[in-house]
């Protein structure tokens, strides 16, 4: 039974106890799509015949002619037309009838059940979807192939989810970054002049003498003299394989918000066979999407050579490979590079996936071997990756999120 289905019903009948059995009837019915074998005998009407017809046009039985109803009663396949107009109002049907995380599953189901994806480049049908990391994924891969009358309206779609994720994780990142950095700049030797003092009385006060009204301080704070001045240096390696789409959308989107900190020198390179440095684009995360090209093969350690090339202060510089680790290159030089930089100094971060999707398919004999260098290789969602950093910055253990 598909997932959509039962989640586009508002649950799902077999658990569901709090409901009575007329409602139990519809919601089976609208699962199992009709005729005489669903065993229901329940029959549709007004908004629910309505809402049965998009489901059916998207997993109803059997290839349509001409785009027309199917015959009911088989089991359900793949049966939406492929005119961009009449999808456009399916797409607009959807929206109507159910919530977005539900829109959101159904028109990646029609883009992969029905190979939906070229009508994605016609201006109509990109104004009807609903917007998600995913849609942004399957348009970067089509950009070569886009027309230029569509290039706008897909540049306003992924400018909308950027601006959305944005929203959701700039200000956390910068917070919970800005403390790493603070910490790690921490004097403990300072100057008069550059004493912190609020810190240093808090970190004292076990030393105050009634007796003289004051704190007598064995350790003082102070802040770092250059306190506008690059204290970290980050280098972003996304591969850019197939595989890879929702975490290159949301390392895009870091890596724009750690360039916009000034206190952090942030580099963003992304790779397949060839290695492309869009370190220039990062102010606008959206022309970093557009000049990706997803797909293709993986060549990790030509990445890394490259990467290794932008490091000149080792012990202030953070590299972090986001990548699945299946190696199209020389695998042995790949892990000797990694090696080099963590003994130079480097602190190295290595993520199987950086997105919401759960757990990835990635190279475990690879992920094994960083992971005996020093460097385990785990995956992790946007949410945790400002922890992750700021781990990182502060030279501390990463916090790995348990399996």
């Amino acid at each position: 039974m598909n997932g959509a289905v039962d989640a586009a019903v508002n649950g799902d009948p077999r658990t569901d106890t709090g409901i009575d059995g007329e409602e139990r009837l519809r919601r089976w019915r609208l699962v199992l799509g009709g005729g005489p074998a669903d065993g229901t005998g329940r029959v549709l009407t007004g908004r629910d015949a309505a809402m049965d017809r998009t489901l059916e046009a998207l997993y109803g039985s059997g290839p349509r002619a001409g785009g027309g109803t199917p015959a009911r009663g088989g089991p359900r396949s793949a049966g939406l037309g492929g005119s961009a107009p009449q999808v456009a109002r399916w797409l607009g049907d959807i929206r109507g009838y159910f919530p977005s995380r539900v829109v959101q599953v159904m028109q990646r189901d029609a883009i992969d059940r029905l190979g939906l994806s070229a009508l994605l480049l016609e201006p109509e049908m990109l104004e009807a979807v609903e917007a998600d990391v995913h849609l942004v994924g399957t348009l970067l891969s089509l950009s070569k192939a886009m027309p230029e009358t569509t290039k706008e309206t897909a540049r306003a779609v992924v400018r909308k989810v950027v601006e959305d994720l944005e929203k959701r994780l700039a200000s956390r990142t910068r917070a919970t970054l800005t403390g790493a950095l603070d910490r790690s700049a921490r004097v403990n030797r300072p100057r008069h002049r550059d004493i912190d003092w609020d810190r240093t009385i808090r970190a004292n006060l076990r030393h105050y003498l009634p007796e003289h009204g004051t704190v007598v301080p064995e350790r003082l704070i102070g802040h770092g003299r250059a306190a506008q001045a690059v204290k970290k240096d980050v280098v972003l390696c996304i591969d850019q394989s197939g595989s890879m789409a929702a975490s290159v959308v949301h390392a895009s989107v870091f890596g724009a918000v750690l360039a916009s900190m000034r206190s952090i020198d942030t580099k963003l390179v992304v790779f397949d066979t060839a290695v492309v440095d869009l370190t220039e684009q990062l102010d606008d995360p959206v022309d970093v999407l557009f000049g990706i090209q997803l797909g293709g093969g993986t060549d990790i350690n030509r990445a890394l050579a490259y990467c290794q090339s932008l490091i000149t202060r080792p012990a202030d510089t953070v590299v972090v490979l986001i990548s699945d680790l299946y190696e199209g290159g020389i695998r042995d030089e790949m892990l000797k590079r990694v090696a080099a930089m963590k003994a130079s100094g480097v602190q190295f971060v290595a993520l199987l996936a950086l997105s919401d999707e759960g757990a990835p398919s990635y190279d475990r004999e690879h992920a094994a071997a960083l992971a005996a260098l020093g460097a385990p290789a785990f995956a992790c969602t946007p949410d945790v990756f400002p922890e992750i950093m700021a781990a990182a910055i502060e030279r501390r253990p990463l916090p790995v999120p348990q399996e």
